[in-house]
């Protein structure tokens, strides 16, 4: 039998381990119900397995029966904090919790690709790092570097696959270099003296101030970055005052700097000069805390090509989407093909007739799982063509 006709055999299977996690959401750092599940399917197979990586992490490994290097594949694992609506027969078990972001798809599509290689054990030229990782949403990607999931043995690729319903069932999204953006997380608190709303003149108003630095930092992504190296800086909370006439102490805003290119620090740099010269000139003070969500994510070329090859073969070149995947959302697969040559893709699960062409992180968010057999043939065509092409 056939790869392809062999994953037609667990097609059922793979709807009801998708269907089985939907139903029992975690979010990160708590998945424990999720990676005892993963664990006791991946032990059935008799791989060797490690629970507890970060906490809640699973990492399982396939020795091929030929000498090669290692390729490391990673599923996420983590929900999100969403209520579901009503109306699937498999909604969400736990209130408050739903898998809005795919997260159960590439669990299922991993555990079945780990089988169907299992089974093939005779044409792996080297080994098949498993990874199941907890809390994408709050880049967990770290902490299992920090666990040693790339060592004993070294890891040499990395890819990774995102279910995507901003394109259509049957294609694949895959493009070389930037893909995601760094995503860097500011919090500013403006420190201002204050006062009477009828005597502006005896505080020193930080609302002011801070509506300065709003708007004045945009000028940092539309006048002083090249138009072709994408940065967005958002703001996304301000609080400042707690009554109508009178001028605050303090203002606290919050909110994002994403770069689609590697000059990320010097954005930030620019910030803080822009914030503390403007504040300066309010008589005010300032406090500017940087947080990381997640690095550029660039894919390497080699293993871009190697993945856009076998993604043509399965489903055609006319259905390989390049440039337009380039986003400015962040990915902590970042920390992977940082240390890697590493390529993620997109698996296109789009179809508005099923209604499931709604945008990620959203209550009615929804995949169509005829999808999910095509990204268990990417995985697998793509170990198998790595792990040949490398021995």
């Amino acid at each position: 039998m056939g790869i392809e006709a062999e994953i037609g055999e667990y097609q059922e299977e793979l709807v009801e381990l998708r269907r089985w996690f939907h139903m029992h959401p975690e979010i990160g750092f708590k998945e424990y119900k999720t990676s005892e599940k993963i664990a006791e399917y991946l032990t059935e197979l008799g791989l060797e397995v490690k629970t507890g990586v970060a906490e809640t992490g699973v990492l399982a490994l396939l020795e091929g029966m030929h000498d090669g290097p290692t390729l490391m594949i990673r599923s996420d694992m983590d929900a999100l904090p969403i209520d579901e609506p009503d109306g699937l027969p498999y909604k969400s078990t736990h209130p408050g919790m739903m898998h809005a972001c795919g997260h159960d798809t590439h669990m299922a599509m991993l555990l079945i690709a780990a089988k169907i290689l299992n089974n093939h054990r005779d044409q792996l030229y080297g080994r098949i790092k498993f990874v199941f990782q907890p809390n994408e949403e709050e880049a967990g990607a770290e902490d299992m570097v920090k666990a040693g999931v790339m060592e004993n043995p070294r890891v040499d690729a990395v890819t990774g696959l995102h279910i995507w319903t901003q394109i259509p069932v049957g294609t694949i999204g895959v493009v070389s270099g930037p893909v995601m953006a760094s995503s860097w997380y500011f919090k500013l608190r403006v420190i201002g003296v204050g006062g009477h709303g009828g005597s502006p003149h005896n505080a020193t108003d930080p609302i002011l101030c801070a509506s300065h630095i709003v708007q004045a930092v945009q000028a940092i992504q539309t006048r002083e970055m090249d138009a072709l190296k994408p940065t967005v800086i958002t703001f996304g909370k301000i609080h400042g005052g707690s009554f109508n006439i009178v001028i605050p102490e303090d203002v606290e805003l919050e909110g994002s700097i994403r770069c689609l290119h590697s000059d990320d620090e010097r954005v930030r740099d620019r910030f803080r000069e822009v914030v503390e010269s403007i504040c300066r000139a309010h008589n005010t003070s300032y406090e500017l805390e940087y947080m990381c969500g997640n690095r550029l994510l660039s894919n390497n070329p080699e293993m871009t090509n190697l993945v856009t090859k076998v993604a043509s073969e399965l489903v055609g070149k006319e259905n390989i989407i390049g440039e337009e995947m380039r986003m400015m959302i962040g990915e902590d697969f970042a920390e992977y093909s940082l240390r890697a040559p590493s390529c993620f893709s997109f698996l296109g699960t789009g179809n508005p007739e099923k209604k499931t062409d709604v945008s990620h992180h959203h209550p009615d968010f929804k995949i169509d799982e005829d999808s999910l057999p095509l990204g268990v043939k990417l995985h697998v065509k793509t170990a198998l063509s790595y792990l040949k092409q490398n021995k």
